[in-house]
């Protein structure tokens, strides 16, 4: 939905556009810090060590003097784990090339605008996408969807195509999607937004409904969305409206999302790629709606995320959604988790993943699932050990399939939020072979800030759920040659993958991509790019990939 962004001292309108919400929301003028800054050490939290009553170290990634970032986005660079990048309203994106140990906070730009609501994610080849809503010089606020990409971590973007473009409605409320698996379908990206047919309004005549696009050439072009939604929903912004649609990927490159609308959860999916989608499936009711009232918040939402499980685990193709509501009492907002073993045919009944016992507000939850070990992890607010509006963080993680989850506090420290101040409306978290991290906002005295912390899990993990790989990989750790030797083994006949990658995730050299049966190989990198130029000093990835098994390893190059 539209961000509204204000101080504590003076609210202004924010655009003329809509005289509706004008009256109701006003906004201020955004803080830009033009500075790029690279601070904050980020330990990693131990989560089978941590002590009981134990505070995890988390870290602030905003600069000092940033106070109004918000709506929080991250994932990290599957062909470069090392490489995180998070976006934030209006036009926040910080990256880290260290694991999170230091980062950098830069502003994005377009000809089209940028003007909130962002997503950020990582392609398998290490590419950077990032969708956020329009504010053109030449159009109007929410004409479009756009989505922007970086082919160096995040250093660079270009400047954008725009989605959905379809005038005199609105586009709002967008996420985005990657194939990642080894289906007919990788490298598809998706895309899943509401359309307004005039945002705010009451009248009868406008509605809104869940709108869907794919790119199949890495984002350079997107095709003609198509409706999912079988039933709309009215343009008023609240529970009768749909929103909430987020996308996700199963292990055969099905498409699958969910989204809220009339006090309901519904479902959709595809299995080919998302040219079709079938009919709209309810999972579970949504006692009070979507939107509900959380005291020292401007507003509050309880609008679903879908994943799935990717992973070779005993899960892998359950379909998990996580959503919130009010059904115990205004006082007992909680989170809800149902999965599906079927592509969404039929779902379990809602179960809790907060673990506290009485009446206490959980709110503003996201889920990632590890798609290395198909652990499930939710991270959201939390007011079970607080008085009045004081608010902590919660991490909540499961090894069974959802079946159970172990909470924890990972923020330091509470917080008080002024609901005079807008807070955003998500919250992020992403996972990569036993890796979290979590991000969220945090606000002292009216002034916000972006924290995150970095989990690792060391034991606990069902090993079904974690195998190891069979392949046997064995590279140079350094050398001063220019000839390096890479040895591997194979168990299966299959499609091999062997690339090199810079430290930022940038694909440098492919050396082999083609089917190989079972056995032992040399391949030898002459320490080149694509090109045939020769790479600098550094460290590069080299990776190996076998159907869906992958194993890494490291080299440094010192010439």
């Amino acid at each position: 939905m539209p961000n509204y962004w204000y101080t504590h001292q003076t609210l202004t309108d924010r655009t003329a556009a809509i005289s509706r919400i004008r009256a109701k929301n006003m906004c201020k003028k955004p803080h830009f810090n033009s500075s790029r800054s690279s601070f904050l050490l980020l330990p990693i939290l131990l989560v089978a060590a941590l002590p009981a009553g134990a505070k995890p170290p988390a870290i602030q990634i905003t600069h000092p003097n940033t106070t109004s970032a918000e709506e929080l986005s991250i994932t990290i660079n599957p062909a470069n784990p090392q490489v995180l990048a998070v976006g934030a309203n209006l036009s926040f994106h910080f990256r880290s090339d260290d694991g999170g140990a230091t980062w950098t906070e830069d502003h994005l730009s377009s000809t089209m605008g940028v003007a909130g609501d962002p997503c950020v994610i990582f392609d398998a080849n290490g590419d950077l996408y990032y969708s956020h809503l329009s504010n053109p010089p030449d159009g109007s606020w929410l004409d479009r969807i756009v989505v922007q990409k970086s082919t160096d971590g995040g250093l660079t973007w270009n400047d954008g195509v725009g989605v959905g473009h379809n005038p005199p409605k609105d586009q709002d409320k967008s996420w985005l999607a990657a194939d990642r698996t080894t289906s007919f379908y990788r490298d598809n990206l998706y895309l899943a937004w509401t359309e307004f047919d005039t945002y705010g309004s009451s009248s009868s005549a406008d509605s809104t409904r869940i709108l869907f696009s794919r790119s199949l050439d890495h984002g350079l072009t997107w095709l003609d969305p198509l409706r999912i939604s079988d039933r709309g929903g009215n343009c008023v912004d609240e529970d009768e409206t749909v929103e909430g649609a987020v996308p996700a990927v199963g292990p055969e490159g099905q498409v699958y999302m969910a989204w809220s609308g009339h006090d309901q959860i519904w479902f959709d999916s595809s299995s080919d790629g998302g040219a079709t989608f079938g009919q709209d499936i309810v999972v579970t009711t949504q006692p009070g709606g979507w939107d509900f009232a959380i005291p020292g918040v401007w507003r509050a939402n309880g609008m679903p995320i879908t994943a799935c499980d990717v992973s070779s685990s005993n899960y892998r193709g359950r379909i998990y959604i996580v959503f919130s509501d009010q059904r115990n009492g205004t006082d007992d907002t909680d989170i809800f988790l149902c999965y599906s073993d079927n592509q969404g045919v039929t779902w379990s009944s809602p179960s809790r993943v907060n673990d506290d016992t009485g009446a206490s507000q959980q709110f503003f939850p996201w889920m990632t699932v590890d798609p290395k070990t198909g652990a499930v992890s939710v991270v959201f607010y939390d007011r079970r050990n607080t008085n009045g509006d004081a608010t902590e963080v919660t991490l909540a993680v499961s090894h069974d399939g959802g079946a159970t989850f172990t909470n924890m506090i990972v923020s330091n420290a509470p917080f008080i939020p002024w609901d005079t101040v807008f807070f955003g409306d998500y919250i992020g978290i992403d996972s990569w072979d036993g890796i979290t991290h979590a991000t969220w906002m945090s606000m002292d005295q009216g002034d916000l800030s972006v924290w995150a912390v970095k989990l690792g899990v060391i034991s606990g993990v069902d090993p079904r759920s974690a195998p190891e790989t069979r392949l046997v990989m064995s590279v140079p750790a350094a050398t001063s040659s220019s000839r390096i030797r890479i040895r591997f083994t194979t168990y299966d006949d299959g499609p091999v993958k062997l690339s090199v990658f810079d430290i930022r995730g940038r694909r440098v050299r492919s050396l082999v991509a083609e089917s190989r049966a079972a056995g032992q190989y040399t391949e030898m990198w002459e320490g080149a790019d694509n090109s045939g130029r020769g790479v600098s000093s550094g460290m590069y990835i080299v990776r190996l990939e076998v159907g869906r098994d992958v194993v890494t390893r490291k080299v440094v190059i010192a010439r």
